[in-house]
């Protein structure tokens, strides 16, 4: 089930000048600005009450109520653990495991090629690819394993590229050397980490780089600050959320950023090699018959 974000955006082709200034207005800070009085965000907008019930029904909503019902209820799930998602999952078949689950994995990639727009993508990998900007990634307790991933392999490909330290102490370092054309990225899924969105909101008042969020449907709260968000689909019917289309995601932002110019990409890891090879002390001959641990 699409998310009411992804609904306004999907419908705004059909939207009026004045439902397109609701639409403007909620997506800009979604969902919070919703969260108020009809009569409210008919003054953000400067538009009548009646348009707002009208922008509402269009979007499939049963009236206002229901309109932020569904807000809410997105927030809610935004939240949902292991703990409650287990009371709603569907087992995988039991005979084999493996190839159930890979079935789910395969339907959530499919679902991944189907909501993510190829000129987000296209954009978002040359924003990163570009070599005036530098690359900032963080992410939260699990997520931060994808953003060291792709940070591994940009700065094999390109130079500029900081994976900042879990630990805040060292975040106003990062924080400091920002510039206006920086690119951060932030992954952030559901159980939302809240110093992230701190740092996020830190960093959008401050430095002001370009924010780029991937996250999920039901939108981590990095998005207010962000200045694009990549929602990904990460459930696959468990209690436990599946992060394979990220890690699908991440992967093609890496081919995609290394082919982009595959003369210095080669140029570079060659370099990077040809040092790395040096300095590793696992590379060297055993000495005096001894053998290497591995």
């Amino acid at each position: 089930m699409k998310s009411l974000r992804v609904l306004i955006t999907d419908l705004s082709p059909q939207f009026t000048s004045s439902e397109r200034k609701i639409a403007n207005v909620i997506l800009a800070d979604y969902p919070f600005t919703a969260l108020s009085n009809i009569q409210e965000l008919a003054e953000k907008t400067g538009v009548s009450a009646p348009s707002v019930t009208r922008f509402v029904a269009k979007i499939g909503c049963e009236g206002f109520q229901d309109f932020q019902r569904q807000l809410i209820a997105e927030l809610q799930e935004g939240q949902r653990s292991p703990r409650d998602l287990v009371s709603r999952s569907v087992p995988v078949e039991s005979e084999d495991f493996l190839a159930g689950y890979s079935k789910r994995l395969a339907a959530v990639l499919e679902e991944l090629t189907q909501t993510i727009p190829a000129s987000q993508f296209d954009l978002l990998a040359g924003l990163i690819a570009d070599p005036s900007r530098n690359i900032f990634l963080i992410g939260g307790r699990v997520s931060d394993t994808i953003a060291a991933f792709l940070s591994i392999h940009l700065r094999q490909i390109r130079s500029g590229v900081y994976h900042m330290s879990e630990n805040p102490e060292f975040w106003p370092e990062h924080v400091l050397r920002m510039r206006k054309k920086d690119v951060v990225i932030f992954f952030d899924f559901r159980r939302y980490q809240q110093n992230l969105v701190q740092l996020a909101n830190t960093v959008a008042q401050t430095a002001q780089p370009l924010i780029i969020l991937i996250t999920d449907k039901w939108m981590s709260p990095i998005a207010r600050s962000s200045t694009h968000v990549i929602a990904l689909p990460i459930d696959a019917g468990t209690a436990w959320d599946t992060m394979v289309a990220a890690i699908a995601f991440t992967e093609a932002l890496i081919v995609k950023v290394s082919e982009g110019d595959w003369e210095a990409t080669q140029k570079r890891i060659r370099a990077w090699d040809e040092i790395r090879l040096v300095t590793s002390p696992f590379d060297k001959a055993p000495a005096n018959g001894e053998n290497n641990e591995t």
